[in-house]
């Protein structure tokens, strides 16, 4: 069983920034990808990045690729989320989750633990 708390979103102007961290309780934290995912009123959620269990291989999404990074620290059992250049449209509850599949990481399918969302808004 893991559970995952998010926290750090806020309200920042355009081009601001922004990190998120997610802290995970449970020993196998190491063992599981994680993701980030995001979700605005009356869309669907989707995919923004992903971190395989050991950091070595990053993935993401192609409106956040080269402003978004993900890492994480397994000692403290905390993924993150630095997000740069932040635009209006990045506005959403990001949400992180963690995976024990490895592959397939922007499907939502294959996360087995969620946590509850943090609010990030982008003003313009």
């Amino acid at each position: 069983q893991v559970q995952l708390v998010e926290s750090g979103g806020g309200l920042v102007q355009a081009g601001g920034s922004l990190r998120l961290s997610c802290a995970a309780s449970g020993r196998t934290f190491s063992s599981y990808t994680m993701g980030w995912f995001r979700q605005t009123p009356g869309k669907e959620r989707e995919f923004v990045a992903a971190i395989s269990w050991s950091g070595a291989n990053t993935y993401y999404a192609d409106s956040v690729k080269g402003r978004f990074t993900i890492s994480r620290d397994n000692a403290k059992n905390t993924v993150y989320l630095q997000m740069n250049s932040l635009k209006p449209e990045d506005t959403a509850v990001y949400s992180c989750a963690a995976s024990s599949t490895s592959g397939w990481y922007q499907i939502e399918a294959v996360y087995n633990y969620w946590g509850q969302g943090t609010q990030v808004t982008v003003s313009s």
